[in-house]
């Protein structure tokens, strides 16, 4: 029997595929260490949980002048710095945390993985990092996606119940155990979901509309704090509600601020969006009024100044 198993795992596809695809990562690394390729500083795509980044993500990895890997990559940027290596403060960091060898593990992580050349990172955390990413990448640009509050927190609510067509949102899979209770939504939930703020303890026992105003709150805040670290002309802001009204336009300001050519085959994909990440039902504006109305009309007084800088109009 043991022999079997020994000779199943040598002829089994997936198994010697991923045997081979750990080989040519680690020889990929030890060039790496070796030879310090020169790469360029990152793209990365921002905005809170369940504001349109994938879309956006996707959209954009689809011009041939970007690498990607096509997940999200938190345990690598907490492996870094996160809640496990800084006293569960939170996801966020600043640029006192950055340090050398970050960079060079980044750059190594995405070598072994994707070969030289641009990368596109889409991982949600990074929203609440810019200024630690602008210290390791001082040239990265950044496409950042805002969404109205009332329509992004309904759907994190949903997200936090529901999880998602393509995986779950809870953060013991990354984490484990959380070091403190945690009973939101009079106990419903045990554990945080999506992602850690700054100040998260504060919410252990709120209700979930109350987190998800605050998830929304802080990912926006910091995102807008850490643009004016950034150069205007390395700073892309979208609006997911330009998604429905005009995304050729949107996407090719995008792709030309980018400098890259929007032709072709990423014009007609623009103009045939087809979101990937769904929650409850097909995306539109104001599907809070059909998802968690009573729940999200509790929490506008809470985003309005939010809501205000973002340029949104609380009458619609």
């Amino acid at each position: 029997m043991l022999i079997q198993n020994k000779l199943r795992k040598i002829f089994d596809p997936e198994i010697r595929a991923k045997n081979i695809r750990a080989l040519r990562q680690a020889l990929l690394g030890q060039y790496w260490n070796l030879t310090h390729p020169i790469q360029p500083d990152p793209v990365f795509v921002l905005g809170c949980s369940r504001s349109g980044t994938t879309v956006t993500y996707e959209t954009l990895a689809a011009a041939s002048q970007f690498l990607s890997l096509g997940v999200e990559i938190p345990e690598f940027w907490n492996g870094l710095y996160g809640p496990l290596n800084n006293g569960w403060l939170s996801e966020a960091a600043g640029a006192e945390q950055a340090r050398p060898e970050h960079r060079a593990a980044a750059l190594r992580f995405f070598y072994q993985r994707l070969g030289n050349g641009l990368v596109l990172d889409k991982t949600c955390i990074n929203t609440l990092r810019v200024p630690y990413l602008n210290a390791l990448f001082p040239n990265a640009r950044y496409v950042f996606i805002q969404r109205d509050g009332r329509d992004n927190i309904s759907s994190m609510i949903d997200g936090w119940r529901l999880g998602r067509t393509d995986g779950a949102f809870h953060l013991t899979q990354f984490f484990g155990p959380f070091p403190e209770p945690v009973a939101i939504n009079n106990g419903e939930f045990k554990e945080w979901h999506f992602f850690l703020p700054p100040g998260w303890r504060d919410y252990n026992q709120a209700s979930l509309e109350e987190v998800c105003a605050y998830q929304w709150i802080s990912a926006n805040r910091l995102a807008l704090e850490g643009k004016r670290l950034i150069p205007e002309e390395r700073w892309i802001q979208l609006s997911y509600e330009d998604l429905f009204e005009r995304p050729v336009e949107m996407f090719k300001d995008a792709f030309e601020q980018l400098d890259i050519p929007f032709e072709g085959a990423l014009r007609e994909r623009c103009a045939h969006l087809v979101p990937t990440s769904i929650v409850k039902g097909k995306p539109k504006k104001q599907k809070w009024k059909d998802h968690n109305p009573e729940a999200i009309e509790r929490i506008v007084p809470m985003i309005k100044p939010m809501m205000e800088q973002l340029g949104y109009d609380l009458s619609n």
